[in-house]
C-alpha cells in the first residue's frame, strides 16, 4: 500500500516538474480577450480600471472624452460580402469618417473598394495580414503580420503605412502593445459592438439599428463588420439619428491628434 503511494507521488511531482519546465500555458496566460460593460442610457461603456491603465500606458484607445458628443465609426473587414459599397455611399452621402480595419486578404480581393477607402478619405487599419491569434505570436511573427499588410495596401493604394492596428478578435496582450509601440503601431480597439460578424445570419435592420443607439455615449468607438446587411441597411438612419441628437462623427486620427500625452508617431 505504502508502496503504490509512493508510486504515485513520484509519478505526480514529475509530471508537475514537466509542466513548469514546459509551461504550456504560459503563451496563453499572457492573452487578454478585450470586453467591457455595454453603455446605458448614453453613460459611457467602461472596461475596468485594469485595462484602462494597460491602454493608457501604450497610448491605445477604447473610447473618446466623455465631455464630448463625438462617434468615430471603425468597421472591420475580413472578406467582402457586397455591403461595403453602401456603407461607403452611406458615409459620403452623410459626411462621416470611418477606420477601416482590413486583413491582407481583402486588400488583394477587394482592391477597388480599398481604393475607394483611400480616395474617399477613410483611414486603413492593420486588422493584420492573415488574421492570426497575435497574442501568441513571437515579435517575429507579429512584426511579419504587420508589415506583410502594410506592404500590400502600398502596393494596391500607394499608401506607405497604417497607424492603428486592431488585433482579430481582440485578442491581445501587453508584449502585442508595447511591441506595436516600437514599429509605429497604436492600438484601437471599441466601446460600442453586437454580433454582427456571421454573414449567413441576417437580424434584420432593426437588430443592428437598435443595439447602435441603445449601446450610444460620447465618445464611442463604434465596431461594425462589413459583412453584415443588417449594418449597411441601419447605417443611414442611425447616423442621421445620432445627429438629431447632437453627435458629430470624427475619425480615429482627429482623436488622437487631441491627445497630446501622447504622442501620434512613436519615432
Amino acid at each position: 500500500m505504502i508502496w503504490k503511494h509512493t508510486v504515485g507521488i513520484i509519478a505526480s511531482c514529475a509530471i508537475l516538474t514537466l509542466g513548469i519546465l514546459l509551461n504550456p500555458f504560459q503563451v496563453d496566460a499572457e492573452s487578454l480577450n478585450w470586453g467591457f460593460q455595454k453603455s446605458k442610457q448614453e453613460k459611457q461603456a467602461q472596461a475596468g480600471s485594469a485595462f484602462d491603465e494597460l491602454l493608457k500606458k501604450y497610448g491605445a484607445y477604447y473610447k473618446g472624452s466623455p465631455d464630448e458628443k463625438i462617434l468615430y465609426l471603425t468597421f472591420d473587414n475580413g472578406f467582402e460580402n457586397g455591403y461595403t459599397a453602401s456603407i461607403l455611399d452611406t458615409l459620403k452621402k452623410e459626411k462621416a469618417p470611418a477606420t477601416f480595419f482590413l486583413t491582407g486578404h481583402y486588400v488583394e480581393s477587394a482592391t477597388d473598394l480599398v481604393q475607394r477607402m483611400v480616395k474617399e478619405g477613410h483611414e486603413i487599419g492593420n486588422h493584420s495580414y492573415g488574421h492570426p491569434n497575435m497574442a501568441n505570436l513571437s515579435e517575429a511573427r507579429m512584426k511579419e503580420e504587420w508589415e506583410k499588410f502594410d506592404q500590400i495596401l502600398e502596393e494596391k493604394t500607394g499608401v506607405k503605412k497604417t497607424r492603428f492596428a486592431r488585433p482579430p478578435e481582440g485578442v491581445f496582450s501587453e508584449k502585442l502593445l508595447a511591441y506595436g509601440n516600437e514599429l509605429g503601431y497604436r492600438h484601437m480597439f471599441w466601446s460600442v459592438a453586437f454580433v454582427d460578424w456571421y454573414a449567413d445570419r441576417p437580424q434584420g435592420k432593426e437588430y443592428a439599428y437598435n443595439h447602435l443607439m441603445n449601446q450610444l455615449h460620447p465618445g464611442a468607438i463604434i465596431l461594425m463588420h462589413t459583412v453584415s446587411p443588417d449594418n449597411a441597411a441601419a447605417l443611414p438612419d442611425f447616423i442621421r439619428d445620432a445627429k438629431a441628437k447632437g453627435y458629430t462623427f470624427s475619425s480615429l486620427d482627429a482623436l488622437v491628434n487631441e491627445a497630446i500625452e501622447f504622442p501620434l508617431s512613436f519615432h
